[in-house]
């Protein structure tokens, strides 16, 4: 068997956007990704679909799996000819043992790449307003190791040296030795007023920051009962984190978000989290493709090349017009077919996507759903009319049978279909039990089905997880379907788009 290959891969802190394009690319191609509590679950989840994820971290019931296993770890899944991304917090090469790892590899003849991240020493401190250079302040930085016994930390720091051998000093992982580290450094000639910041969990929803003296933070850690992971800033760049710090200015700071539509279609919901300063989780739990059934297909087909004699095409979603102008290429006719056709769209993602086509809907309703539709078009529907109802295959039946009851003639056709996928079920899950998700946005009746179908695979009482975050649904129907299932609405957005929902989360958090 070929042997596969593994890339050793930094993570960067924790927010999934300051990973590299190369360290990406790595966990999109591979078969297994092994990784620690270091990185954050939006990251576990742009792994490929099927992916093993193994976890080798510390969790309650189990010590931390010792470092030769994890080496050996990574050369039993090579030796299996599968890609591999060890995925380590921050950068590999800065106390993250990627040597010991390489080596072990060496040994063995498996190929490996070393894929360099940003280290926390420095992103850290940025997402907490504190610049580890300044040049009104100094011009040197110095990292060390915190995460060591006091016995050993005096063997392998020269204290005397180090205490004024830079201007900022910076600690990784030494939170549980913050009173020997500050009198250390007291001790070997920095004034016990030096300004102090520790760090915790930094660039992530949950970053907290505490700040003191060197004479002072001991104390303040244990009344605050301040816990690790975190970064320790030593130095008078500290002083401008009151100035400087932007990131828990944003209006959904500290919130973690899951995303449960459709991939193609939660980019922009995705992004415009990350800019409002959440964590998003992308758990598409809809995928949307072509209708499986060949009779479906036949009758959109039928449809299309019959589309001239119809009255109205009547659009309910953007899927809908994209999918049905695709199709319309596919079978070799195009737009000019409907330039007698009044072509409505329920909204303005609706209306955008049909912009995008070269087309002007004939109106917008006030409301952005079925009924809105209707009502905005009452005035001008007549009986005998055909319409044209390109739509999913698990639409509401409400706008059909309503065009109906006023004499209309409806052709219903089914563009797309949407399955449940499950891709990254287990860390979804993982983060509700802990209550580490503070909301869940639906935008489709089919978001919460398919999510509670989902959730009920893996956890009997699916609705003990839904009920740990807060709710927030695109528009009354899919909030009616959350609350079939016994889920706790929290919010439903006035209007059905994603800027709607956007400002109803940062509405809700800030009151």
């Amino acid at each position: 068997m070929e042997k596969g290959r593994v890339y050793l891969v930094g993570a960067g802190p924790g927010d999934p956007k300051l990973i590299t394009v190369k360290g990406l690319e790595a966990l999109q191609r591979s078969d297994a990704v092994v990784y620690d509590r270091l990185a954050g679950a939006a990251l576990l989840m742009k792994a490929k679909p099927g992916a093993e994820l193994i976890y080798v971290g510390k969790r309650p019931d189990r010590h931390t799996m010792k470092q030769e296993e994890i080496n050996q770890l990574l050369v039993d899944l090579a030796l299996q000819g599968k890609t591999v991304t060890r995925l380590k917090g921050g950068d590999p090469s800065v106390f993250g043992r990627v040597g010991e790892e390489a080596e072990l590899l060496v040994q063995h003849g498996i190929e490996y790449d070393i894929v360099p991240g940003i280290t926390s020493a420095v992103a850290v401190p940025a997402y907490a307003g504190i610049p580890v250079t300044h040049r009104d302040f100094n011009s040197s930085f110095l990292v060390v190791t915190g995460h060591e016994q006091p016995e050993k930390l005096d063997t392998t720091i020269h204290w005397d040296k180090v205490a004024n051998a830079a201007d900022t000093l910076i600690f990784l992982m030494g939170v549980a030795k913050i009173r020997y580290i500050s009198e250390q450094l007291i001790q070997h000639g920095r004034s016990p007023a030096t300004p102090i910041a520790l760090v915790r969990w930094g660039t992530r929803p949950e970053q907290e920051t505490l700040t003191g003296t060197l004479a002072t933070i001991a104390d303040q850690v244990e009344q605050a009962d301040f816990k690790p992971p975190a970064v320790i800033v030593v130095g008078e760049v500290v002083r401008l984190r009151d100035k400087l710090k932007w990131m828990e200015k944003k209006p959904l700071f500290g919130k973690r978000i899951l995303v449960t539509r459709a991939r193609a279609q939660a980019s922009e919901l995705v992004d415009r989290i990350a800019e409002l300063g959440g964590e998003p989780i992308e758990f598409p739990v809809i995928q949307i493709r072509e209708p499986a059934d060949p009779a479906a297909s036949s009758r959109l087909d039928n449809a299309i090349r019959q589309a001239d004699g119809f009255d109205w095409l009547m659009f309910t979603s953007a899927n809908g017009v994209s999918h049905f102008f695709d199709r319309m290429v596919q079978v070799g006719e195009d737009v000019r077919k409907l330039h007698r056709v009044r072509i409505a769209a329920v909204g303005p993602k609706t209306a955008e996507a049909l912009r995008n086509r070269g087309i002007v809907a004939t109106s917008l309703p006030e409301q952005y759903q079925a009924e809105g539709l209707f009502e905005s078009l009452l005035p001008e529907l007549q009986a005998g009319q055909r319409v044209l109802l390109p739509r999913s295959a698990i639409a509401r039946a409400w706008l059909p049978k309503e065009l109906v009851r006023l004499g209309l003639e409806v052709v219903e056709v089914d563009v797309y279909e949407t399955v449940t996928s499950a891709d990254g079920a287990e860390v979804v899950i993982d983060l509700l039990l802990k209550g580490s998700v503070d909301y869940i946005t639906f935008t489709s009746s089919s978001t919460v089905t398919n999510l509670w179908n989902v959730i009920s695979a893996y956890h009997a009482h699916p609705l003990e997880l839904l009920s740990k975050a807060k709710a927030v649904c695109i528009g009354p129907v899919t909030a009616q379907t959350a609350a079939g299932k016994g889920i706790p609405v929290h919010c439903v957005a006035p209007e059905a788009t994603v800027e709607s929902m956007l400002a109803t989360m940062i509405e809700d958090r800030v009151n």
